[in-house]
């Protein structure tokens, strides 16, 4: 078992003998960033100040690491960029804080159409290199100050999810450091490869507990030279949910399609100090379409402003030009910050898509019943929505927790699932047992002990 003391007064100088005396910070103040992310306040978890922060520079550094953590029986906790919103990377015991900041290389193979990236590669980064050679990495998933790592650690979402998939979608190959030190190199660039069991993915959306990623292979995409975002509005919220299903089953995959309200959107927009352009309608469905033909592109845009009148939308709002399009993403991105301060929590809670508009229905009842709002916006392409559970002063915690709790069984209900692309981390284990079974439980135990036999790494996250 690991222990749950403080860490041997002589632990610093031997991390500091495998990656330098300048790559290990004791220093309470710089220490501070360490020891959180970007989960609401109200359900961080507590963060031990016993820590070490460790920084190496390679894969072999990290396996060293690893070697002394477990003859020492230390906890150790890999980080990335801290922009999880579940605990995971936060260390909740006395131990080790596996930085890996200075796995920054990154090379873009053209030809192949792949990008070989280390861990602590940002996605900022990634989109960046990948442009410089008319490439992409189709699915932006979400905060470009993530680190590459944590994003694969994640099994990373997002808004472009509905046609591009999650980050898994994009793993070709992976380099991972096991919890007993071992380094493990799984495929590569091939496209395709049958040799073998696919272990690569058994590390993708890990969250940390069974290896350290320390580089990946991503499949790289020829860039969209055309792309529109339309806004469109309604006044009733069925009928824009009508209208998102109406418009998959056409056959068209947007790049992204997300519903927020009036209510939300201009919060988002005074967070920033800009206005929401659009006067008309309380409810929107923002359209991204993307496509390599600009013929192909409007199109879309004619069909589904089609489909939108058809269910009583209003005059929609059309950006070509790409400081346009950004301004509109920027303020749909800044819901979360904008409500983060005022929120007990914010859910992810995803339900098939055809389910969505009764998912509403359910979340509307819980508001009529407690007399509150809960704000909702979130990927209604692939059914992942964020509901926002407030501070209501009025509440004690343990009544916005049974708040919480009427949400996840209403998505439970129908046949969804309590997170669809932020992960278990520290805050939701206590429901694991409950909706993947003791079977689950027991198997992943099993897998856990198999590859850490002494519990070392990431410990009190995703397992109940």
């Amino acid at each position: 078992m690991v222990c749950r003391m403080a860490f041997p007064n002589n632990l610093v100088a031997e991390l500091a003998g495998v990656v330098g005396d300048e790559w290990v910070v004791t220093d309470e103040r710089a220490l501070r960033r360490y020891l959180q992310d970007e989960t609401v306040p109200s359900v961080h978890p507590q963060a031990s100040k016993e820590v070490v922060v460790v920084k190496p520079g390679s894969a072999e550094e990290v396996a060293e690491v690893l070697k002394v953590a477990n003859k020492r029986r230390v906890p150790v906790y890999p980080r990335g960029g801290g922009t999880g919103l579940v605990g995971g990377a936060v260390p909740t015991r006395p131990g080790i804080v596996l930085s890996l900041e200075r796995l920054d290389r990154i090379n873009v193979d053209v030809e192949n159409m792949v990008a070989e990236v280390e861990a602590g590669v940002t996605l900022a980064r990634l989109l960046e290199e990948a442009e410089k050679h008319g490439l992409m990495f189709p699915p932006h998933p979400g905060d470009e100050g993530a680190f590459v790592g944590g994003l694969v650690a994640c099994n990373a979402g997002g808004s472009r999810a509905v046609r591009t998939g999650v980050l898994r979608n994009y793993v070709l190959g992976l380099e991972v450091v096991l919890p007993t030190s071992s380094i493990l190199r799984i495929g590569g660039k091939t496209l395709k490869n049958n040799m073998g069991l696919n272990l690569a993915h058994l590390f993708v959306g890990c969250e940390g507990v069974l290896g350290v990623v320390t580089k990946a292979w991503l499949r790289l995409y020829p860039r969209w030279r055309h792309t529109a975002t339309l806004i469109i509005p309604f006044n009733g919220r069925t009928a824009t949910f009508r209208t998102a299903k109406k418009i998959l089953f056409t056959g068209m995959v947007p790049l992204a399609m997300e519903y927020f309200d009036r209510r939300v959107i201009e919060a988002s927009a005074k967070h920033l100090g800009v206005s929401w352009p659009i006067a008309e309608g309380q409810h929107f469905l923002m359209v991204i379409l993307a496509e390599a033909l600009e013929d192909m592109l409007y199109v879309q845009l004619d069909y589904i402003d089609k489909v939108a009148r058809e269910e009583e939308g209003l005059e929609p709002f059309v950006a070509q030009r790409s400081d346009e399009q950004k301004q509109l993403l920027k303020i749909r991105s800044e819901i979360f910050p904008a409500l983060k301060s005022s929120s007990y929590d914010i859910l992810d809670t995803t339900v098939p898509i055809g389910s969505v508009e009764e998912f509403i229905e359910s979340i509307t009842r819980i508001e009529s019943k407690h007399g509150i709002w809960l704000p909702v916006f979130g990927h209604v392409g692939d059914g992942n929505l964020h509901v926002h559970v407030l501070n209501y002063p009025s509440y004690t915690v343990e009544e916005l927790g049974r708040i919480v709790d009427e949400v996840y069984e209403a998505a439970v209900a129908l046949g969804g699932t309590i997170t669809g692309e932020h992960g278990v981390g520290y805050i939701r284990r206590k429901y694991v047992r409950g909706m993947l079974g003791d079977v689950w439980v027991e198997t992943m135990r099993a897998l856990k002990k198999s590859l850490d036999p002494n519990g070392i790494l990431n410990p009190d996250k995703v397992l109940p």
